[in-house]
């Protein structure tokens, strides 16, 4: 997994898989919250995502009012996001 940022996109190359994967996700987020506010996050082609990152993304969200915008660009991890209710909420689209 590679993580690139540009003023307040980040996109994200390869495969979340790992507690590593999630530490530098979480890591990269953190510091880019200090400087703003509302975040697109672009998920290339990764097929799915941890549940620590969902609860990650839902915190960012839900309690620090973070405007979160997902693009995602594998099939299978639109239908995750829809099967679990949560394009809305990280305002999910195909990207």
């Amino acid at each position: 997994m590679n993580i690139s940022i540009t003023s307040n996109v980040v996109t994200i190359t390869g495969n979340i898989k790992s507690v590593s994967d999630y530490q530098l996700i979480k890591e990269k987020l953190d510091s880019l919250t200090q400087s703003h506010k509302s975040i697109i996050l672009e998920i290339k082609d990764s097929i799915s995502i941890t549940s620590s990152i969902i609860g990650y993304f839902t915190k960012l969200v839900q309690k620090e009012g973070i405007d979160l915008s997902i693009r995602v660009g594998d099939k299978s991890l639109m239908e995750l996001f829809e099967d679990l209710n949560l394009m809305g909420l990280f305002k999910v689209k195909k990207g």
